[in-house]
């Protein structure tokens, strides 16, 4: 993965079971998924167009994010977290997380600095769990 508002792995699971170890390694690290976008199925009904899977899971740890409220009202806009999950060539799947700190550079406050860097260690152990 080419950015600097995320990191990611290709894993050589099929899709389904990527959706599925991932939604259980984020919940061993406090994290549930509020929203589950399938982005291939909508483009399709809307647009007609057939693409790979992909979905976009909003991934919400309620501790820190609970925290990051209190802290910081206004931070919702900016919940929750997406985990990006898309099929790649030869049944291997490629998964993507926002990093938190991309979120926490745009309120500037420390305390959401420290949250963001917590959360960061939390999905960069359920990346590598994978």
């Amino acid at each position: 993965m080419k950015n600097n508002y995320g990191f990611g792995k290709t894993v050589s699971y099929s899709f389904d079971d990527a959706i599925t170890k991932v939604t259980q390694a984020l919940q061993s690290e406090g994290f549930g998924v509020l929203s589950d976008i399938d982005v291939a199925a909508t483009l399709k009904k809307k647009l007609n167009l057939d693409s790979a899977p992909y979905r976009i899971l909003g991934a919400c740890n309620p501790t820190l994010a609970h925290r990051a409220l209190e802290i910081e009202p206004s931070i919702g806009l900016l919940l929750p977290c997406n985990v990006v999950v898309r099929a790649k060539e030869d049944n291997k799947t490629e998964v993507e997380i926002l990093d938190p700190n991309i979120i926490a550079n745009l309120v500037n406050k420390s305390e959401i600095l420290s949250l963001s860097a917590e959360a960061k260690e939390r999905l960069k152990r359920v990346l590598d769990s994978l």
